[in-house]
């Protein structure tokens, strides 16, 4: 027997709705499309679903629109059957159906993020919790304290007791190995970096080193460190140094791919920040492709800092790229269609409507309020009173009828640019809602976000129009 699945939706998206659920042909299941009497789907609340909604067939699933933020337990309870919430947009719909869950499962990575404060010596105590706290939510596991070199860090032994005692996880990272020694004291865990030449140093702490090559590109020299410390039984991470792009980037890639060939089973750390702050391309997508590598070569720690302007969320970046290719590994597939997050600047499917379906829904349009849309041929405004389309917004205000209303002005003049900068980046842009940037924003908590609150920031259509004075 075929599932049956009822489709609770507006006035407005009604039509769509269908032509969606029509448009997939066969399928392995039944439907029925209930609309409940109100426009905007969005806004259907838990009461008038329980007042409008007819008792849907035992078994049944009950899809609401996916912006819909009512109680499904107690839906579910009231009516005996399961509601659910649907994607945001319906062409998204097949793709749900399809069998690819709303929210794949970040929950799990197999990697440690040790992020570094690079100028630790010159920073005060408090100055050194706080940025440790932050980099801690954006999902550091171990706070990384850069020292300078031929400079000495009179308060280390402060700082790492006091991150030790805030319950951080500690690296001391230094050439001097005394002030690798006074940092192990203090309670660091961990000691970035040793070579062949200083590993006498594990003489006199149990902090794990991570071991470097005694050289520069010298493999061999750091193949001889593990191999001492393997028979020491001694735990260790291996870094075989990747190396800017035009200064042995290529190159240093094999040495990962050498060092995992000639010992399967050792710890390996990457330290990413040679890529990410020293190359002028947005960090998402640098971050998505070396977390790859670290996937591929079962690379268990990453090592990155966020100096530049341009990198200040690669911590962020990391953690949700570890747990994208987490998932992707996991499920034997492609890092594609599991999480949105690193994709800031462009959006998989741009746009929610076409121009015809927009323009359909123009038409049935019977009331002053301004609706806001993007499709490929640019962005559409449309009331009672008419429907128009441009590629530019100083085209569009004229014809608006705004001069007047100042409170109504600002808050198109607000919408329209979103629209505007998500048409030509190629963004899904929804009225009364910020544009997504993926983790380059910083996530809120929220009752309807996933197990790690990777949601935007943001407020409700009904907050945004009653700041600029809109009532309708």
């Amino acid at each position: 027997m075929s599932e049956h699945l009822v489709f609770v939706t507006g006035k407005l998206a009604e039509p769509r709705l269908r032509a969606v659920l029509d448009g997939m042909g066969s399928s392995p299941f039944s439907f029925d499309v209930v609309q409940i009497g109100v426009s905007v789907a969005a806004l259907m609340t838990e009461e008038l679903i329980r007042r409008r909604l007819p008792p849907p067939p035992p078994g049944a699933r009950v899809i609401l629109p996916g912006r819909t933020r009512c109680d499904l337990t107690a839906l579910s309870g009231h009516f005996g059957v399961t509601f659910e919430r649907g994607p945001e947009e319906l062409r998204d719909i097949p793709a749900y159906l399809g069998g690819r869950a709303a929210r794949a499962d970040l929950s799990r990575h197999g990697v440690t993020i040790f992020a570094e404060i690079i100028d630790a010596p010159h920073r005060s105590i408090d100055n050194l919790l706080e940025t440790a706290a932050r980099l801690r939510r954006d999902g550091a596991d171990v706070i990384d304290l850069g020292c300078h070199p031929g400079e000495r860090f009179d308060g280390l032994e402060h700082a790492v007791a006091a991150l030790v005692a805030a319950g951080h996880a500690v690296s001391v990272d230094s050439a001097d190995p005394e002030e690798l020694l006074r940092g192990a004291a203090a309670g660091a865990s961990y000691m970035l970096s040793l070579s062949e030449d200083t590993l006498w140093v594990l003489d006199q702490t149990a902090a794990t080193p991570i071991l470097i090559p005694g050289k520069a590109r010298d493999l061999d020299s750091l193949c001889r460190a593990v191999d001492r410390l393997r028979a020491a039984g001694r735990r260790f991470l291996a870094d075989p140094v990747l190396d800017p792009i035009h200064y042995g980037f290529t190159d240093s890639v094999v040495r990962y791919h050498d060092l995992r060939r000639r010992y399967p089973d050792i710890e390996i750390l990457m330290g990413i920040g040679n890529l990410t702050e020293l190359t002028d391309a947005d960090t998402t997508g640098t971050t998505a492709l070396l977390m790859g590598m670290v996937s591929e070569l079962s690379i268990g720690a990453v090592l990155t800092l966020q100096v530049s302007p341009h990198a200040r969320t690669a911590v962020r970046e990391a953690d949700r790229a570890r747990r994208i290719m987490h998932a992707a590994s996991e499920s034997g597939s492609l890092p594609k269609g599991i999480d949105d997050g690193l994709m800031a600047l462009r959006d998989r499917r741009p746009f929610a409507g076409t121009p015809a379906e927009i323009a359909e829904t123009a038409r049935s349009i019977r009331d002053p309020s301004f609706r806001v849309e993007v499709a490929e041929d640019g962005v559409h405004v449309y009331n009672r009173d008419g429907h128009h389309v441009a590629t530019d917004p100083y085209h569009l205000y004229p014809l608006l009828g705004l001069a007047e209303d100042g409170g109504h002005a600002f808050y198109m003049g607000v919408e329209l640019h979103k629209a505007f900068l998500a048409w030509q980046l190629g963004k899904r842009y929804v009225q009364d809602e910020d544009l997504s940037w993926g983790c380059a924003v910083e996530a809120t908590a929220d009752p309807d976000s996933d197990a790690h609150g990777f949601k935007s920031a943001g407020t409700t259509l009904q907050e945004r129009r009653r700041a600029c004075g809109k009532a309708s």
